[in-house]
């Protein structure tokens, strides 16, 4: 039985705890937004944590668009290259990577 590389692979298991625990932590954060509105609380103090909420999915963003470049476009083709990357030339991968740029940046 073939182990995949990302379950045999401790530094990318440490890296995608640290995303989904991160992502944990934003799901929380939109929670208390939820309970601050219920509770009629200042539109300030709201609007501060939405500001945190909207930073901590832009840190999340940026480590996951770093994961990529790592492992799928600098990686493709070699020993780090993520098991879900698809073939693609180097024309093509530069292709994903101005529309991956362009989605995350609006």
């Amino acid at each position: 039985m073939e182990v995949s590389e990302s379950k045999s692979n401790p530094v990318r298991q440490a890296k995608k705890k640290r995303l989904q625990d991160r992502v944990r932590r934003i799901s929380g954060q939109v929670a208390g937004i939820e309970r601050m509105m219920v509770e009629d609380r200042y539109c300030v103090e709201i609007l501060t944590q939405i500001a945190a909420a909207r930073s901590a999915l832009d840190t999340l963003g940026i480590a996951l668009l770093t994961e990529h470049l790592e492992s799928c476009v600098v990686g493709h083709g070699g020993a780090i290259e993520h098991e879900c990357a698809r073939p693609m030339t180097q024309q093509e991968l530069l292709e994903e990577l101005r529309t991956t740029l362009q989605r995350f940046l609006k």
